[in-house]
């Protein structure tokens, strides 16, 4: 039985596959009666269909003779690394071949002479898998090595890309705020030389009078009248050259204004192109931060403490930014996510959850959180007509009402498990049920809403100590109770109660407008004008500027401005518009790149221009030099498109 085929015949005959698996073997008798050798391990070299090439270290050279001289056959078990039995084959010796370079190691060819056919085929299978899977397997790890490398190429770019955009913004922010400095100054020096020209003419204008009228009856001496009427004249020339040379300057200053007018212009031009790149930018962050399972986005990028926190009033916000771009899918995430997994509490909602897994982060109810949910559904149902979170909407009213009939005055508690009463809270459920009418028609919904407007007047409007408390009994002054009169009740409701918008807006800019030096995370110092949450008096910590708080007073600069225009005064109209584009702009400087891997640098705001400092409500804003906040974000920019979260408008 002993296969006597010489190699050359066998690569004719068979295709072989380079491939390793191991191999125990032992060398017996042609008949299988008598064993020669101990199992002795091995490793394949090549395999065919007829046969393997054999690996073997350390033979015996006694036994090799044997081999050598074909008076032996092999006994194999195959061990292939997918199957839990090895295949059994017997074979001849065809070739045998002793290293060159190590003793005792040694190729051996075999050509089976028993082996199950199944079997066989298995092996072949194998071995062709395993032939193509080794150059494919490297070529996909290649190629998944060239992906990331190009990604994080891609992804480097994007980030450097990013912050120079942010960067730029900045840059062009402080050359427009120069130029509009130098038009200033060069308007003054302007209005100065104007003053001195008038002045001049005035003066050339008595003295020629007075040489007109020197005095020729007769009685002067005609040489003291010569005398005088050449003095009047050489103070005309005289007068008349400083006339020229402030002319002069006036044509220098003219030409000056003309070129920084231009200049600002240009400047003007390309702000608005960094602008707008910057703030859709700014929604791309808020994009990538929504969490795939649960839609729920984190509120604090950078604060480790609060990681991987989602607060119900910054979904709120930034379900309205995805309505107002179009992304429904996005805001219905969010919706989807209060509408069937979201614990509550006496039928209201949590402050926060884990944005990963949607568990509470905070077992705390409040109303204002609930009611700026509820806002965001009825702006999503107003802009795409879709009643799907409706129920989930009214909901939430149910539970509101519940805690205003608990009151005999028609005023919202802070929540279910607490006493105080918060203006803001009940500004914002006026502006909620005010929607809930417009949308349902449903006069239970007025009624609330009229119950918080005489609660208002009552405990909230206060002209004898300020303009607004904070809430009732509380005459602490709160900055965003000031921006919210303006956005939830109306200048044009607010007049017409006997209160003045304006007076509201000159005291929260008078008591709580600040300038304060703000470090950017790259080290560069520039000064911010916006708005701290409270009267800096009252805080020890000196002057914050809160984005969201500064963002809000915008948007109530804007409206009144709207307000102004349409009763057809444009000198008002146009002061508070500048003040908006003034305070916008110096929000536009406090814009970062996005500090995580995630956020690719996109550009975000900090909550504020000083991380963890105590607002002076009773908590602090969040840490980290370069923390993006959610809210901050997304009020400014509903600043830069002129959205009015509490009010329905197309």
């Amino acid at each position: 039985m002993r296969h006597e085929d010489h190699p050359d015949k066998e690569h004719r005959q068979y295709i072989r596959l380079d491939t390793v698996f191991p191999v125990q073997f032992r060398i017996e008798s042609f008949d299988g009666k008598r064993f020669l050798s101990n199992w002795i391990q091995g490793f394949t070299s090549n395999v065919s269909k007829g046969g393997i090439c054999l690996n073997v270290n350390n033979l015996d050279s006694d036994l090799a003779k044997v081999l050598k001289e074909f008076k032996a056959c092999i006994s194999l078990e195959i061990d292939l690394p997918v199957y839990r039995k090895p295949v059994v084959a017997r074979a001849n010796v065809s070739w045998i071949k002793e290293s060159a370079n190590l003793s005792n190691k040694y190729l051996i060819g075999l050509s089976y002479f028993e082996i199950n056919p199944l079997l066989n085929n298995r092996i072949m299978r194998y071995a062709r898998g395993r032939k193509l899977f080794l150059p494919i397997g490297l070529s996909l790890i290649v190629l998944l090595g060239l992906g990331l490398l190009v990604n994080g190429l891609i992804n480097i770019r994007l980030v450097h890309g990013n912050k120079i955009l942010v960067q730029q913004l900045v840059n062009n922010l402080q050359d427009f705020s120069i130029a509009k400095r130098n038009i200033a100054e060069i308007n003054k020096e302007r209005q100065d030389l104007q003053q001195k020209i008038y002045i001049l003419e005035s003066r050339i204008r008595t003295v020629e009078f007075e040489k007109a009228n020197i005095d020729d009856n007769g009685k002067t001496e005609i040489s003291v009248r010569a005398q005088k009427v050449q003095e009047l004249s050489s103070l005309i020339n005289q007068l008349s050259t400083e006339k020229e040379s402030l002319r002069q300057q006036m044509d220098d200053i003219r030409s000056k204004e003309a070129q920084t007018v231009q200049a600002l212009s240009k400047l003007d031009k390309v702000k608005t192109t960094l602008e707008k790149a910057n703030f859709d930018n700014m929604y791309k962050w808020l994009q990538v931060h929504q969490n795939p399972r649960t839609g729920l986005v984190i509120s604090f990028e950078g604060d480790k403490d609060l990681g991987d926190w989602a607060f119900i009033y910054d979904q709120s916000l930034v379900a309205q930014a995805y309505t107002n771009f179009l992304d429904f899918e996005r805001a219905q995430k969010i919706f989807n996510f209060f509408k069937n997994k979201a614990k509550r509490k006496d039928g209201l909602f949590l402050n926060a959850y884990y944005a990963n897994g949607g568990e509470p982060a905070e077992y705390i109810v409040h109303s204002g959180p609930n009611i700026w949910l509820g806002i965001a559904i009825l702006q999503y149902t107003y802009k795409t007509q879709d009643n799907s979170y409706m129920d989930l909407a009214q909901d939430i009213a149910s539970g509101i009402m519940n805690l205003q009939n608990q009151d005999p005055q028609g005023g919202i508690r802070g929540g279910p498990d607490v006493q105080w009463y918060a203006t803001e809270h009940n500004l914002d459920a006026y502006a909620f049920f005010d929607m809930l009418y417009k949308i349902t028609g449903k006069i239970k919904f007025a009624q609330a809403r009229d119950k918080i407007w005489n609660w208002l007047l009552k405990h909230t409007y206060d002209k004898v100590d300020v303009p607004i408390k904070r809430g009732k009994g509380d005459s602490t002054i709160a900055t965003d109770t000031y921006a919210w009169s303006i956005a939830a009740i109306g200048p044009k409701k607010l007049k017409d109660s006997g209160l003045n918008p304006e007076e509201i807006m000159q005291f929260a800019e008078n008591n709580c407008a600040v300038t304060v030096s703000y470090i950017r995370p790259g080290g560069q110092t520039i000064r911010i004008k916006g708005f701290d949450f409270a009267p800096q008096i009252h805080v020890g910590r000196g002057g914050v500027v809160s984005s969201e708080w500064t963002a809000q007073m915008v948007i109530s600069f804007k409206i009144m401005s709207d307000y102004y225009a349409k009763q057809g005064m444009a000198d008002k109209a146009k002061l508070y518009k500048t003040k908006a584009d003034e305070y916008l702009i110096s929000l536009e400087n406090m814009i970062i790149s996005s500090p995580s891997p995630s956020g690719q640098g996109e550009s975000c705001l900090p909550y504020a221009t000083q991380d963890f400092v105590d607002t002076g409500h009773g908590w602090f804003t969040p840490k980290g030099k370069a923390t993006g906040s959610v809210a901050g974000t997304t009020y400014t920019n509903f600043a830069f498109y002129n959205y009015n979260p509490l009010e329905l408008k197309n």
